[in-house]
């Protein structure tokens, strides 16, 4: 069965934000970078120099069952930022099978945004906003984290 995170996302203060969720729930970040430590890729545009300190992904576990996320927003997608609507459901699937089937049944009627794909953190990964507006966020780590 998958589980179903948090996903915030800022503008431009996701490790303050961050930082104070950490003094709040106690714990350590299990992950964190920024756009700038993003790997080289001839697809993607090069990141803005006012971006490259931003933060690409956080994860702080808060219990067990549940990992609070986020990143700041960049570039192009800071236009489309909404503060009240800066967040997502991410589903964290335990098979690429799973991610696939969860994927195409909730996007159904939405705007796929990121279809699924393998990407540089070793992830299957995709996005959409479902035919209701809730943004979602599917990964299934192929390289267990």
């Amino acid at each position: 069965m998958a589980t179903v995170n948090v996903y915030l996302t800022f503008n431009g203060n996701c490790k303050a934000a961050f930082d104070f969720y950490q003094s709040v729930f106690g714990g350590n970040f299990t992950y964190i970078s920024t756009f700038g430590e993003i790997p080289p890729n001839e697809k993607s545009e090069p990141i803005a120099a006012t971006d490259v300190n931003k933060i690409m992904h956080v994860s702080l576990p808060i219990s067990n069952e549940t990992c609070l996320m986020g990143s700041d927003t960049y570039g192009a997608y800071a236009a489309s930022f909404k503060e009240g609507n800066n967040f997502s459901l991410s589903i964290n699937t335990f098979s690429k099978e799973e991610a696939d089937k969860l994927f195409n049944a909730l996007s159904v009627g939405g705007q796929v945004t990121m279809p699924m794909n393998k990407t540089f953190w070793g992830a299957y990964f995709g996005m959409f906003i479902d035919k209701f507006g809730i943004n979602w966020m599917v990964n299934f780590d192929e390289v267990p984290q």
